[in-house]
């Protein structure tokens, strides 16, 4: 019998290193293409697993994208903690919104959280999405942001997020409007977004 590397692969890593592997690509994919425009198949290839494997390890695609934006909103508050505390409110909130940058590292966090909170009126998803929303919102209250610069944060960090999802970092070079709107938005961080944002001529 032939070989199967995949299946070869799967067998050498650890069930936990499999789950964060394939939810890991599954935050990218969802990211870049939709909750209805993602397959089961399609985070399995990205993953390098079959499959048949993705859908036994969770199930169904729901439960998979909750696994995903539950990882995304995760990861958003270890890098939310893990900033130094601060005396002064103004700059607490640009090391946080520098975090929020930073977590351009995991491919498609920032879009799938976009895509999440579009979905509020899926039976499943937008109770997890609300709640996860919420959750922000109540994390910068219990950090001190008075409601308006709550308000203004997160209206800041969805900023973010639509440039991300509309790839205007491919245009940064070329067009002097985008770079403006970049250099504003992403300030002293924007060397950081443009070398961790997706281009045009990525799939995620």
């Amino acid at each position: 019998m032939t070989p199967d590397p995949v299946a070869d692969a799967a067998r050498r890593m650890s069930s936990d290193e499999r789950r964060e592997q394939i939810i890991e690509a599954a935050i990218a994919v969802f990211g870049a293409k939709g909750y209805v425009g993602t397959t089961t198949d399609d985070v399995a290839r990205a993953a390098a697993v079959s499959q048949p494997y993705v859908v036994r390890l969770f199930g169904t695609k729901e439960k998979l994208f909750l696994a995903a934006i539950g990882d995304a909103l995760d990861r958003l508050f270890a890098a939310f903690a893990a900033v130094p505390p601060s005396g002064d409110q103004a700059e607490r909130a640009r090391a946080m919104g520098a975090a929020y940058v930073g977590l351009l590292e995991v491919r498609g966090l920032h879009q799938i959280l976009s895509h999440a909170f579009l979905l509020g009126a899926h039976p499943v998803i937008g109770p997890a999405a609300r709640a996860g929303f919420a959750r922000v919102w109540r994390y910068l209250l219990a950090e001190g942001f008075p409601a308006a610069d709550a308000q203004q944060f997160l209206a800041q960090g969805m900023m973010i997020n639509t440039l991300i999802g509309l790839r205007v970092a491919e245009d940064y070079d070329s067009d002097d409007q985008i770079r403006s709107l970049m250099n504003e938005c992403f300030a002293a961080n924007v060397d950081v977004a443009l070398a961790q944002a997706p281009r045009i001529s990525e799939p995620w």
